[in-house]
């Protein structure tokens, strides 16, 4: 029985995340506010249902009560989430909320099939992280001088990288982290921030060749200190992001092309000077040459991969465990052998419109600084999650990352979250702007009133035509918001016309039998065998005159 329900929890998971994907994508298409909405809570069920699910396999297999109770502690964590940035923030991006629940819970289910400790570690740091991320879009509305610390920004980046490079621990080959209180904190993963922060504010104020060279010499020392502490994946990371700000503030793709070139050479000259870079780059080629060394850890990657299929194995049927490191290298390996390359494929476009969202916002944004700091941000997590998946299907050689919000790691997941909450900010902003020029667009404008075409009925049960709304006292208006009494029928033009009455485009009118009066064209009545001069003033002439009439009514 037990088998049968993981089975079928397998398909079941698979088409939840499939449900949920396309709707990431189909929301682009919807304009009414109110049908998104509904799209919203559709992808906030379907993800319940799925951790739901998972999590009912994982008691299955364990067989641990506090597995239930940790599941109802990630229930609580997540709706707090939902409702607490849905509330708090009604300007925020809804897509962006989702997405980042969805991806921190296929990372809880996933840690906990690794390594249970290790998730409960990460779901301690998710709720400080989220935390945290509650109070960043208040700052950045609040804060606007932090677009003018740019060199401040840039001094503390190259600051922690130097220490870094100086004092951090070696983990295997590379510099990457300290141990504080017990804690391992890698400061890489929040001078991304800065990072991106500082090059914003260097290349909004780049209005000569001089500056663009002292942001791009300023942008090489983070990285070479990064090559320097063999910390590849983040300068990798770093010069991708730099290029494509510097493509964006400038629009010239030569400064692409040389920077380009520039890396190039770069990782040439790193691949020659560092036996590090040689031996991942020779895993890479050929895993299999060196499988019981350097190249164990992309063949178990494969291996696992190939294992899972299009459906995967089922949540506790494989062996991800096999891989090394699966939990902060590998995760994208794992989540393929047991739940599936089509799960991955799905997982893949859920950041991907996360992406997508980065970058929309960051069109939307009017203030050149935010513009790139929302480009940066986009950028450095979509390089991130393309070196994580691109590593482990061996694509490019394996770079150490961890795929965002999924991947174990508390500097991973608090800066990532950082990350969201800044965006956020950031479109909160631009939303607030719209709202203050909506507003004032209001104020300098008339009142508007929509017409109605159709047949209705006044207060007294009477039909009326054409373009009238109804006003005040029973009556109603015509196109040009004059008024006209409950008697009265409107032309479709919005005129009000009757048997006794006639307005003109001025809404002037006159009382009288059709047959017995005439109307001019600025509205003024005059006797049937009345005639009129040109001044209006005399009878006279055997035409009949527009203008004028001593008998004039005029009416509002």
């Amino acid at each position: 029985m037990i088998n049968l329900i993981i089975q079928i929890s397998k398909y079941l998971i698979l088409l939840l995340m499939a449900l949920y994907t396309l709707q990431c994508f189909t929301v682009f298409r919807l304009k009414d506010e109110e049908a998104k909405g509904y799209l919203f809570l559709r992808q906030n069920m379907l993800m319940f249902f799925m951790h739901f699910v998972a999590f009912t396999v994982l008691y299955l297999e364990l067989t641990e009560t506090t597995v239930l109770l940790f599941y109802g502690a990630q229930v609580l964590y997540l709706a707090a989430v939902l409702v607490l940035f849905g509330n708090l923030y009604r300007k925020a991006s809804r897509l962006l909320i989702n997405n980042m629940c969805m991806l921190t819970c296929i990372g809880f289910i996933m840690i906990t099939r690794l390594s249970y400790e290790q998730s409960v570690k990460q779901f301690k740091i998710a709720v400080i992280s989220s935390v945290v991320a509650l109070l960043i879009p208040v700052l950045i509305r609040k804060l606007r001088f932090i677009t003018r610390m740019y060199w401040a920004y840039t001094l503390l980046g190259i600051g922690l990288l130097g220490l870094v490079a100086i004092a951090a621990r070696v983990t295997y080959g590379a510099k990457l982290s300290f141990e504080l209180g017990g804690i391992s904190v890698q400061p890489s993963e929040f001078v991304k921030i800065i990072f991106v922060f500082a090059i914003a504010g260097l290349l909004t104020h780049a209005r000569d060749f001089r500056r663009i060279v002292i942001a791009t010499g300023l942008a090489a020392a983070h990285v070479l200190i990064l090559v320097i502490s063999k910390d590849l994946g983040s300068a990798l990371i770093f010069f991708v992001t730099y290029l494509v700000m510097l493509f964006v503030a400038t629009r010239n793709p030569f400064y692409v092309l040389a920077g380009v070139l520039s890396g190039s050479l770069a990782a040439v000259g790193a691949y020659f000077l560092f036996s590090h870079v040689r031996v991942r780059v020779e895993a890479w080629k050929d895993p299999f040459k060196d499988y019981q060394g350097d190249g164990y850890q992309i063949g178990q990657s494969l291996f696992a991969i190939g294992a899972g299929g299009w459906f995967g194995t089922g949540l506790c049927q494989g062996s991800p465990g096999a891989i090394p490191f699966a939990a902060q290298d590998m995760m994208f390996s794992a989540i393929c052998e047991e739940l599936g390359c089509i799960f991955g494929i799905c997982l893949i476009l859920v950041c991907m419109s996360c992406f997508i969202m980065f970058v929309n916002i960051a069109m939307q944004l009017t203030n050149r600084y935010y513009r790139l700091v929302a480009v940066g941000l986009g950028t450095t997590y979509a390089v991130q999650t393309f070196l994580t998946v691109g590593g482990g299907i061996k694509l490019i050689p394996l770079t150490g990352v961890t795929l965002p919000l999924v991947s174990y790691g508390g500097s991973s997941m608090l800066s990532t979250l950082i990350m969201f909450a800044i965006v956020q900010g950031l479109y909160m902003l631009q939303r607030d702007e719209e709202s203050r020029a909506e507003k004032k667009m209001r104020e300098a404008q008339p009142p508007h009133y929509e017409r109605t075409p159709q047949m209705q009925e006044n207060a007294s049960g009477t039909p009326y035509y054409g373009g009238g709304t109804q006003a005040p006292y029973g009556q109603y208006y015509g196109e040009g918001n004059y008024t006209g009494a409950q008697e009265e029928y409107y032309e479709d033009d919005g005129y009000a016309e009757t048997r006794r009455a006639r307005y003109d485009s001025e809404g002037y009118g006159g009382w009288g039998e059709e047959e017995n009066g005439y109307y001019g064209q600025n509205g003024y009545f005059g006797p049937r065998y009345e005639y009129y001069s040109d001044d209006g003033a005399d009878p006279g002439a055997e035409a009949y005159r527009d203008e004028g009439s001593d008998q004039k009514t005029r009416r509002r």
